[in-house]
């Protein structure tokens, strides 16, 4: 079967692929024979890929053992935002058995991440990783903190008041989280507020460390 003919197949089943996992879902179709704009279908919508996009890290990886490419399979990924995404990576072969593309699937995990916590937390387990030290991973201590709040608050980080931020913000600052370049933006992209708002934010928070108006619930 040609290569063309594998990518026309595949388009056509990938709305139903992504349509049975619902909105967390998200189908990508690459054509590695054109490896700067490799994108040639999309169903579903995570990472805001396109038609036309270039390939990720992944794909060049892919791209890079030929056809010793292998499949990648549930490995994670995190957004901009901060979703968590688990994501497979299968090779396509022509009919001389030579990569050409790949099909990948991409889950948005992040929910079921947050009911696996509130779910250890009423089992009396332990699920706030560890991170009390500066460490120059931003996501890792943006996520551990982040987490931690969400559990305590029992609601996901962009959906927090302003006072429930305020804490979350507090709770970085003191770990030394925005001490680490381009840890501002990061944060700012993981509650859906400005950067500017951010920055506001933070400001209130070292001003008055301790207290926060429980009735301004303003976005």
């Amino acid at each position: 079967m040609t290569a063309d003919a594998i990518l026309g197949a595949l388009k056509g089943v990938m709305p139903g692929l992504a349509a049975t996992f619902g909105r967390s879902c998200e189908v990508v179709l690459h054509d590695y024979r054109q490896p700067d704009n490799s994108v040639v279908a999309v169903a579903g919508e995570l990472t805001g890929r396109r038609v036309g996009s270039a390939m990720s890290e992944i794909g060049l990886a892919v791209l890079a053992r030929g056809n010793e490419a292998v499949d990648e399979l549930n490995y994670l990924t995190r957004t901009p935002a901060g979703r968590l995404i688990k994501s497979s990576t299968m090779p396509l072969r022509d009919e001389r058995g030579e990569v050409f593309g790949a099909l990948c699937v991409n889950l948005d995990v992040t929910a079921l991440r947050q009911v696996g916590d509130l779910l250890a937390d009423l089992a009396g387990g332990d699920v706030t990783p560890a991170t009390t030290t500066f460490t120059d991973d931003i996501e890792e201590v943006v996520d551990a903190v982040v987490r931690s709040e969400e559990l305590a608050l029992a609601k996901p980080a962009d959906a927090l008041s302003k006072p429930e931020r305020l804490r979350l913000l507090r709770a970085l600052d003191q770990r030394g989280v925005f001490q680490l370049r381009g840890a501002a933006p990061r944060v700012a992209a993981r509650l859906g507020i400005s950067r500017a708002s951010l920055y506001a934010d933070l400001a209130a928070c070292r001003t008055d460390p301790t207290d926060t108006d429980p009735t301004d619930e303003e976005r």
